[in-house]
C-alpha cells in the first residue's frame, strides 16, 4: 500500500470506505483534471466493502451517493445535486471539501479526505449489498431466528421459515406495509371498560397490552412500541384522575400509529396527549403570577430524555463534557408548556373516557404570552401557544444531538447495549436524512439498525462485548410468541407482572419512574462490565430476588398457571418429546435463536432424560422442563 492509501481509515457499514486528510477546491469549480484521469486512478481493493453478490437490483450512482451521505455524514455532509463531467457523475461537499464520483461502474473519492489524490475505492458492485442489504445466500434457520430476535418480541418456527424463504429487507418492508389492528382504546371500549365502575382505576390496561404484545401479527411494530414506551415513558402508576386506562391506551395508540412514521410527528402527539400532560404534570400548568413559576417537569424531561440528552454529542453519539442545556433553558422552555388543558368541548360531567383520547387544547388565560429564550433561540412575545409549542419542538427535533441520542437508545432496545460509535453514526445519519432529505423517518432508522453489518455479522456477535441482556418482559414474550400463546376467552388476564419476587419484576407501561425500568447508561458496579466501561441497562433490575422470581414465574407460566386462560401451543414440541436432544434443538432455535451451545444442550438433555416420557403427561412434563431450562440458560438470557 502506498503513502496515499495508508492515510485511509477503515470505516464502513460493511467493512469499507474511506478517510484521510488534505486540501480542497472552491464550490462550483470544475471537476479537477485528476478526477477525469481514470487511467491514473489508484485502485484500493483492501477497502472493498463486501464480496460481490447477486443483487436483486443494480446499484445506481445516485443510490450509492445517497447511502454514502447517510453512512458518512462527516465526510459527505448534506445532499448536494448530482453534477456531470463525463465519464463522471459526482457530488461536491463544500463543508468537507470532498468529491464523491462514479465513472464506468467504479467509485472514486477526491479532496480533503484523500490529500487531493484521486482514489478508487471499489466498484459499484462491491457496495451493492451495503446499500441494498442483499445477501449471497438465503439465511439459515439460525440466522433468520437471530434476525427475528432483534426485530420482534418472539417468533415461531413458521415465521423463521418465512424469513428464510425471503430476505431481511423484504420482511421489513412487509412489516411497514402491514395494517394496524384494533387499537388499545377501541378494545377497552368494546370490552366494557367504559362502565362507571372502572372510572377511577386502570383495569383493562394490562389486558389490552398483553393482547397486542403477545398475539398480533405486526411483530416489528410491537417491538418498536415497547422500545418507544421505554424512551418516551408514561407509566400507569403515575397517572392520576379518571379513566387512567384510557389515557394510557390512547398513548400506546399514539406510539403504534407513529412507530413507522416521523419522530417529529410522534413528539408532537406525545406532548399534547393527556397521558403525558398528567404524567409529567404540565396539564393545567399556568403562567407566572405573584412570584410563582410554571411547572418545569416536562420542559426538563423532553430535553433530557426525549430529544437531546444531558451532554453534547458528536455525530456518532460520543459525548463531550459540555452540557446541552442550562437551568435557565429549562425555566424558559417551561413557559411554552403553560395553558394546556383537557379538551372538554361538547362533553358533560362526569367526563367520559373520550376526554383522554383528545389532544390537549389551550386555555389562553393560563398561557405565558411573553418571550421565551432557550437553546440560543427566542420565541417572540405575543406568539400564539400552538406556534410557540411547534417552534420549541422543532428546535429540539432539529438539534444535532437528537439523531444520535435517540438512535443509540433504539439500537440498545433492539440489538446491543454498547453499539460502536460508527454504528450509532450510521443510524443517526439515517435519522438525519433518509436519503430523500427527510429527517426523523423511523422506517429509515429501523432499516439502518436491523440491516447494519454490526447487527447482522456473526463475527461481531461473537465478541464478548456485543449483545444485550434480554429484559424480563421480552423473555416472557419470546416464549408466548414462539409457541403461539392465545386467550380463547379474549380477556388476556396475565395481569401486572411488576413484582420481582413472584413475577417478572417488570410490566409494560408500569415503569416506576420517567427514567424507565433501567437507565440506558447504567454500568453495574463491581463487574467486568464496569471495568471495561460497558453499559448493561437491564442489570439495573436484576438481583437475587428477580432472578429467582423470573424462573419460578416462567415455570408456572409455561405450565399455564397464573396467566388466566392464556395458553401456549406445544403440539410441535410434543412430537419431539421422546428425543430430548431434538426437543432441545427446537426450543433452542425458536426461543434462543440457536445461542445455547452444544455442551449446555447435552447437559440439559441428560436432565430431561430423567423425566419419563411414556405417557401424555410425561411428554408434556418433559416439554415444560425443556422450555424452562432454555429460558433460564445464561446463553439465552444474553441476546447476541
Amino acid at each position: 500500500m502506498d503513502h496515499t492509501e495508508s492515510r485511509w481509515v477503515a470505516a464502513a457499514a460493511a467493512g469499507a470506505l474511506l478517510a484521510a486528510c488534505g486540501g480542497g477546491e472552491e464550490e462550483g469549480s470544475a471537476l479537477p483534471a485528476a478526477m477525469r484521469d481514470t487511467a491514473g486512478a489508484t485502485a484500493n481493493p483492501a477497502l472493498v466493502a463486501m464480496p460481490q453478490a447477486q443483487a436483486a437490483r443494480t446499484l445506481t450512482a445516485a443510490d450509492f451517493m445517497d447511502w454514502a451521505e447517510r453512512a458518512y455524514p462527516q465526510y459527505f455532509p448534506g445532499h448536494p445535486a448530482d453534477r456531470s463531467a463525463p465519464p463522471f457523475t459526482y457530488r461536491y461537499y463544500p463543508d468537507a471539501q470532498n468529491y464523491l464520483g462514479v465513472a464506468d461502474g467504479s467509485v472514486y473519492v477526491l479532496g480533503a479526505l484523500t490529500g487531493m489524490q484521486l482514489v478508487r475505492v471499489g466498484s459499484l458492485t462491491d457496495f451493492t449489498c451495503a446499500v441494498y442489504s442483499c445477501t449471497t445466500a438465503a439465511p439459515t434457520a439460525t440466522e433468520a431466528a437471530r434476525f427475528l430476535a432483534q426485530a420482534t418480541l418472539g417468533a415461531n418456527r413458521a415465521q423463521v421459515q418465512a424469513v428464510q424463504s425471503s430476505d431481511y429487507a423484504t420482511w421489513i418492508e412487509a412489516q411497514f406495509a402491514a395494517p394496524r389492528s384494533q387499537g388499545h382504546y377501541d378494545w377497552l371500549m368494546a370490552n366494557g371498560y367504559s362502565a362507571e365502575t372502572f372510572r377511577d382505576n386502570a383495569q383493562g390496561l394490562d389486558n389490552t397490552v398483553w393482547r397486542k404484545l403477545v398475539s398480533h401479527t405486526d411483530p416489528l411494530r410491537q417491538r418498536m412500541v415497547l422500545a418507544l414506551s421505554e424512551i418516551l415513558v408514561v407509566s400507569a402508576t403515575g397517572l392520576q384522575g379518571p379513566w387512567a386506562q384510557f389515557a394510557a391506551a390512547n398513548y400506546l395508540d399514539i406510539l403504534e400509529t407513529n412507530a413507522f412514521g416521523n419522530y417529529r410527528t410522534l413528539l408532537g402527539q406525545v406532548t399534547l396527549s393527556t397521558a403525558m400532560g398528567n404524567y409529567l404534570t404540565f396539564r393545567g400548568n399556568r403562567r407566572s403570577t405573584n412570584g410563582s413559576q410554571p411547572d418545569e417537569n416536562y420542559a426538563r424531561e423532553v430535553m433530557q430524555l426525549f430529544t437531546i440528552g444531558l451532554l453534547q454529542l458528536d455525530a456518532n453519539g460520543v459525548p463531550s463534557a459540555a452540557e446541552t442545556y442550562t437551568a435557565n433553558d429549562v425555566s424558559q422552555l417551561a413557559r411554552v408548556f403553560t395553558g394546556w388543558e383537557y379538551d372538554i368541548s361538547g362533553l358533560t360531567a362526569p367526563l367520559p373516557p373520550e376526554v383522554q383520547r383528545r389532544p390537549m387544547v389551550q386555555n389562553a388565560n393560563a398561557y405565558e404570552t411573553g418571550s421565551k429564550s432557550f437553546l440560543g433561540m427566542t420565541i417572540p412575545a405575543g406568539t400564539s401557544a400552538m406556534v410557540g409549542l411547534n417552534t420549541a419542538l422543532d428546535t429540539l427535533f432539529n438539534h444535532p444531538n437528537t439523531p444520535p441520542f435517540i438512535s443509540r437508545q433504539l439500537i440498545q432496545r433492539l440489538v446491543t447495549s454498547n453499539p460502536s460509535p460508527a454504528y450509532v453514526g450510521r443510524v443517526a445519519a439515517a435519522f438525519t436524512n433518509n436519503g430523500s432529505g427527510v429527517r426523523g423517518d423511523l422506517q429509515a432508522v429501523l432499516r439502518a439498525i436491523l440491516l447494519d453489518t454490526e447487527a447482522r455479522d456473526a463475527r461481531t456477535a461473537a465478541a464478548p462485548t456485543f449483545g444485550k441482556l434480554r429484559e424480563p418482559v421480552v423473555r416472557f414474550l419470546n416464549w408466548a410468541r414462539g409457541f403461539n400463546a392465545s386467550s380463547p376467552g379474549g380477556r388476556w388476564d396475565i395481569g401486572d407482572l411488576s413484582n420481582a419476587g413472584t413475577r417478572l419484576g417488570q410490566s409494560p407501561m408500569r415503569s416506576p419512574t420517567v427514567f424507565n425500568f433501567f437507565r440506558p447508561g447504567y454500568v453495574p458496579p463491581g463487574t467486568d462490565a464496569a471495568r471495561l466501561g460497558l453499559a448493561v441497562p437491564e442489570l439495573q433490575i436484576t438481583n437475587e430476588t428477580s432472578v429467582a422470581g423470573y424462573v419460578n414465574y416462567m415455570q408456572r407460566a409455561v405450565a399455564g398457571n397464573g396467566i388466566g386462560d392464556v395458553r401456549a401451543d406445544y403440539s410441535s414440541l410434543l412430537a419431539l418429546a421422546s428425543n430430548p436432544a431434538a426437543l432441545l434443538d427446537e426450543v433452542n432455535l425458536v426461543i434462543a435463536a440457536g445461542q445455547v451451545p452444544a455442551a449446555t444442550l447435552s447437559t440439559l438433555a441428560t436432565a430431561l432424560g430423567t423425566i419419563a416420557a411414556t405417557t401424555d403427561a410425561g411428554r408434556l412434563n418433559r416439554v415444560h422442563a425443556a422450555l424452562v431450562l432454555v429460558l433460564a440458560a445464561p446463553e439465552y438470557i444474553v441476546q447476541k
